[in-house]
């Protein structure tokens, strides 16, 4: 095949970042979302609202070798989830019916948050998925939602994306927020760059004929206790006070497993905490 074309949908920090990667390699992208002017240089905008059910004016004419669909919920509440993760999808799946497109593929990003574990297990893609929340529920929906497509689908579960722009734990720790130390949270997590270049280099395997499977986790090589996290930024920042009154709480504890995506060829640039927020530290 030639240059690829490829769609995705919801182009904001992950997907920028992904069509960025995917133009130096040469691939013509279609970058669809309600504020187009923000796209990045090269990709050809395509102005749509996903909660409206009318085919976009400026959808792509032609055939579509990839569809991306990664998108983040403006509206942090079940009903803006399902209107993001579910609803939007459905329409996105409606218009490639209507345009008569076969996309070799399509992939949706989702997130670990489909996982429930709570006690350090260790999970991969074949782990079972038993969410209690309505964000996972709502994302294995979507997940199945995917893969009724005429094109085969691949998930992608991202987890604790961080990064430029992304800097909420810096400001707790730098807050004095604490966690506890026992029994140890543990927490995953994927720098942007990363998460983009695990979508490009499942899109560029795919094209290369490589067997891409239907689930992979985007997470980097290194789960680990978030006490950790915390106790190593606090030393990098200086960072001496603690604030009794706050913390930091979460409700999961697990170890996500990047085995699949690694056994395929993919090796984050971020292999750890430690690579991805000591760069951060020094663009602050």
């Amino acid at each position: 095949m030639g240059s690829p074309t490829v769609l995705l949908v919801g182009c904001g920090d992950v997907g920028g970042r992904l069509a960025q990667a995917l133009l130096a390699a040469g691939w013509l992208v279609h970058g669809l979302r309600r504020d187009t002017t923000r796209l990045p240089a090269g990709v050809v905008p395509v102005p749509a609202d996903l909660a409206s059910p009318a085919m976009p004016a400026a959808w792509p004419e032609g055939p579509l070798d990839y569809v991306v669909y990664c998108v983040a919920a403006s509206q942090h509440d079940e009903a803006g989830y399902r209107q993001a993760y579910v609803e939007g999808l459905r329409h996105t799946l409606s218009w490639l019916v209507q345009a008569g497109q076969q996309p070799r593929r399509f992939v949706f990003v989702s997130s670990s948050g489909v996982y429930a574990q709570a006690a350090g297990e260790w999970v991969d893609e074949q782990s079972p998925t038993e969410p209690s929340g309505y964000s996972g529920k709502i994302m294995l929906e979507a997940e199945a939602l995917a893969h009724t497509g005429t094109a085969p689908a691949t998930v992608v579960r991202l987890s604790g994306i961080y990064g430029p722009g992304r800097a909420r734990l810096l400001n707790q720790v730098r807050q004095g927020f604490a966690v506890s130390e026992m029994p140890p949270v543990y927490a995953n997590r994927i720098h942007a760059d990363d998460a983009a270049g695990l979508i490009a280099f499942l899109l560029q395997a795919d094209a290369q004929g490589k067997a891409v499977e239907d689930c992979y986790l985007g997470v980097d090589d290194a789960p680990v206790a978030l006490a950790e996290v915390v106790a190593w930024l606090r030393q990098r920042m200086g960072v001496t006070h603690t604030s009794g009154e706050q913390s930091i709480r979460r409700t999961g504890s697990k170890r996500c497993s990047n085995a699949r995506a690694r056994a395929l060829g993919w090796v984050p640039r971020y292999r750890s905490y430690q690579d991805g927020y000591a760069e951060l530290l020094t663009l602050e």
